[in-house]
């Protein structure tokens, strides 16, 4: 626990904190690091500089803090009802996790590529959460968390592929995002069902690419079972043996 996550953890304080942090959120998602100071983070939050340090105790910090929230939704979008049936599990991380990534772009991309530089405590933050993403689609798959080094070997080559393919799916920061077919209201931004920045229409709908990513996802796990026959692949539900042709 970094020393921004020791102060405000009970009543009003930890309301405030939250606030500021959703705050920073949509601060960092249209401006960079380096481009926003102390100053003009309290100007926009509407407070005084001294509260945030008091959170905080440093814009690093307090980037540390957004980036961790981040992670933290990201992780519970991805992981899901634990209730569900493994194969059910395992589509409902793809989509949940693509989910995210489409309505919290720049979150996603500093969760990916580490944030500010090489900053080691974001880079640990990104590691922790490819950890997890991987123990939840073993879990998925084998009912269990811990594998073989082999396997495990195998899932993170899958997820590094769907991390650079879900970059490119969402596209650069900086690309012109395409106008949509029907405005959304006002407040649309800020609502988590509206990507600021919606999928260019080129390019395939969640559920398509969901499906791609499943599809690559049981190949990965079959590949698995000729190496750990102790990790064999799950069975193929045949709704997911229907070709793809589309999405909603």
């Amino acid at each position: 626990m970094n020393n921004s996550q020791q102060r405000g953890t009970t009543g009003r304080s930890q309301v405030r904190r939250a606030e500021l942090i959703a705050i920073g959120r949509k601060l960092f998602a249209d401006t960079s690091y380096d481009a926003l100071s102390m100053d003009d983070i309290a100007k926009h939050a509407g407070v005084a500089k001294g509260l945030i340090y008091y959170y905080f105790k440093s814009k690093r910090g307090y980037y540390l803090a957004i980036v961790e929230d981040s992670v933290a939704e990201l992780v519970a979008r991805a992981a899901g009802e634990s209730e569900q049936p493994n194969a059910q599990r395992v589509r409902t991380t793809i989509d949940g996790y693509l989910y995210y990534a489409e309505h919290h772009q720049a979150a996603y991309r500093t969760i990916v590529t580490g944030g500010v530089g090489s900053d080691s405590e974001v880079l640990a933050i990104r590691d922790a959460v490819r950890e997890e993403l991987i123990a939840t689609i073993a879990e998925g798959a084998y009912g269990r968390r811990e594998i073989p080094p082999i396997a495990r070997l195998a899932l993170v080559g899958w997820l590094a592929g769907v991390e650079g393919s879900t970059l490119d799916w969402i596209g650069p920061a900086d690309a012109p995002a395409p106008v949509p077919a029907q405005a959304p209201a006002a407040d649309a931004p800020d609502h988590p069902d509206h990507p600021t920045h919606p999928i260019h229409p080129t390019h395939p709908g969640r559920a398509e690419f969901g499906a791609l990513l499943v599809r690559t996802l049981r190949a990965t796990l079959t590949v698995i079972e000729e190496f750990v026959p102790e990790c064999p692949a799950p069975p193929v539900p045949e709704d997911d043996l229907v070709p793809v042709t589309g999405s909603p």
